[in-house]
């Protein structure tokens, strides 16, 4: 592969942003970064002017269900990696495809394609591994999953789908099902991220599910409980617990929709840059005009609208995942939450790296990591996308 010399670029490290330093990659990794008088370009360097503009480690989104007329659930090579592809033009350099709560057949489809299209991703953002969202989910807080395949998380269930795949990275479960908090289990023990999504559990049954092994809180605020009355007694939710428990990592679809103002605050300030992952939840609408999709696979899905920046159900009023970018949710924390540039990166590179342990080879401008990196303009706009020592989008 050529070697990649990036000059005249605002270098996003950590919590600060440098000027005056050169980005080299060479093999599909960083090789290092220099002084802009300590290294000498060769004949054969490609040179990658940045204009000023700032370089930031490459986004990782860590849920999305598609995006540029894809979805994961239409079962085909060529849907993740439309997908992929189309993400990566808003800076997203690697993703962890997501599946809906959907019929065995089709859920075992989609696990086919992803292993065709990860042996040929090389166009678009690196797919990591497979995330689950369901089929074991409230009742109560289902959103826009289909109801119809819900489920719980009993053995006979889920160990034909474990054995059915080696690709599965995270599943996420409500935690107060019968049988979920020996899943949590089974899935830490697997290596699998447990996550709690779609829940109506109390605060103590998160605290015991987070004993249990769920560490991450899917879409943090989005159908998840919060504080209610049962019988005259005030208990706390599940949002509560995934501010109480320090640990406790979270994500959060910062679209300034799913979340406003400030909640994007209030998140922010309690569990901070190192605790929060921003991800998409894109559906395939994501990148395109507004107009009528299809939620889930064209087969089986459901009509998605598409108004006023999100995705709605037909009853044009219930929110169904997203339409976002990994470039809006960056430049929405920075221009509506106003949190500072370097952890809004953070939010969507360093944090998604530790929380998907693939933080030794993603998620920061450091020597010896994969060269993926974004480089972007004062107003987040992306103009080119490096994955892997690869141009995988130029807006030129």
């Amino acid at each position: 592969m050529e070697k990649i010399v990036v000059v005249n670029g605002k270098l996003v490290l950590g919590d600060s942003v440098e000027e005056g330093l050169v980005l080299v990659c060479e093999d599909g990794k960083i090789a290092g970064i220099f002084s802009a008088g300590e290294y000498a370009p060769g004949p054969d360097d490609r040179i990658m002017d940045a204009g000023g503009n700032y370089v930031a480690p490459g986004f990782i989104d860590m849920h999305l269900h598609g995006g540029g007329g894809f979805d994961f659930m239409d079962g085909t090579a060529g849907a993740f990696l439309g997908a992929a592809k189309a993400h990566a033009a808003h800076g997203t350099t690697a993703m962890l495809p997501t599946t809906m709560t959907a019929e065995l057949c089709d859920l075992m489809r989609t696990f086919d394609a992803f292993r065709e299209a990860r042996a040929n991703d090389s166009d678009g953002a690196e797919l990591l591994g497979m995330h689950l969202e369901g089929p074991y989910f409230s009742e109560t807080k289902r959103g826009a999953q289909d109801p119809r395949f819900l489920q719980l998380p009993k053995p006979e269930n889920y160990k034909p789908i474990l054995e059915a795949s080696d690709d599965i990275r995270r599943w996420s479960v409500a935690p107060e099902l019968e049988g979920a908090l020996e899943f949590g289990r089974v899935l830490r023990n697997r290596g699998i991220l447990a996550s709690i999504a779609h829940t109506d559990a109390t605060s103590e049954e998160v605290e015991a599910a987070w004993e249990a092994g769920y560490s991450l809180m899917t879409h943090f605020y989005c159908g998840m409980s919060s504080v209610c009355r049962k019988a005259g007694v005030k208990y706390a939710g599940a949002v509560e617990a995934g501010f109480l428990i320090d640990d406790m990592d979270v994500e959060i679809i910062s679209d300034g929709v799913h979340l406003p103002k400030d909640l994007l605050r209030l998140v922010y300030k309690i569990k901070g840059a190192g605790r929060t992952a921003l991800c998409t939840d894109a559906l395939r609408a994501a990148g395109l005009p507004e107009g009528e999709y299809i939620i889930g696979s064209l087969e089986h899905g459901r009509k998605l609208l598409v108004r006023g920046g999100v995705g709605l159900l037909e009853d044009g009023v219930t929110l169904a995942g997203s339409i976002a970018t990994m470039d809006r949710l960056v430049r929405t924390m920075v221009n509506l939450a106003g949190v500072p540039l370097t952890d809004a990166v953070r939010m969507a590179s360093a944090t998604p790296a530790r929380i998907l342990g693939v933080d030794r080879r993603k998620g920061s401008l450091e020597a010896g990591k994969d060269a993926d990196f974004v480089i972007f303009d004062a107003g987040v706009n992306i103009l080119f996308t490096v994955a892997r020592g690869r141009t995988v989008y130029s807006s030129s």
